[in-house]
């Protein structure tokens, strides 16, 4: 098996590229529903 080191350096700014818009949708989602927990939730009565 022939590992093509030149190549492998080649892909990685296109896999940095997916894995960071990966991070940034999992942080938008997490912030949309912190936003809307705050906006719609309800508070609990303590009795």
């Amino acid at each position: 098996m022939h590992l093509d080191f030149g190549a492998f350096l080649n892909t990685l700014p296109i896999m940095g590229y997916g894995m960071a818009g990966i991070f940034i949708v999992i942080l938008t989602i997490m912030l949309s529903v912190k936003i809307m927990t705050v906006l719609t939730g309800k508070k609990q009565n303590n009795q």
